[in-house]
């Protein structure tokens, strides 16, 4: 299984505590998803992340319905947490979630592991385009709700 990784960081002219609160609600995971993907968290609500809860999401890619279910394997308030993809459309999904106070802000950096299924092809001209576009909507969202 070969594995690809994606980073991504972007930095925040607010409080780490505030910032970590926002990510802390899972609602606002559908906030920072893309449109195009219909996403759709599953799991009941008010939902409280920590370590150890497992969510249920829905989206849909290029017309595609998939089910997602992640696990919250690190949970590490205000600096760091970690989901992993229990059951998807991945052969491995491991995204590491980073918070550290610099400039009078906070940086937030994303680094995700994954493996697809379909190997090189399918990660080239689908799955990188893919995920570097979700990345690039969420570095966008952030910056507008945080401004």
């Amino acid at each position: 299984m070969r594995i690809f990784a994606l980073d991504s960081e972007l930095w925040l002219r607010h409080p780490i505590q505030e910032v970590f609160a926002f990510f802390s609600d899972a609602s606002n995971l559908e906030t920072i998803t893309p449109p195009w993907l219909n996403f759709e968290i599953r799991t009941g609500r008010p939902l409280e992340i920590r370590q150890g809860i497992v969510i249920d999401y829905r989206l849909r890619l290029h017309g595609i319905p998939f089910s997602w279910r992640s696990f919250i394997s690190v949970w590490e308030p205000p600096h760091r947490f970690v989901d992993e993809q229990v059951r998807g459309p991945y052969r491995l999904w491991r995204h590491e979630h980073t918070f550290a106070e610099k400039d009078g802000g906070t940086l937030v950096r994303d680094h995700v592991d994954y493996a697809v299924r379909g190997g090189q092809i399918v990660q080239g001209l689908m799955v990188a385009p893919n995920v570097a576009r979700i990345f690039e909507f969420r570095r966008r969202k952030l910056s507008e709700i945080f401004g």
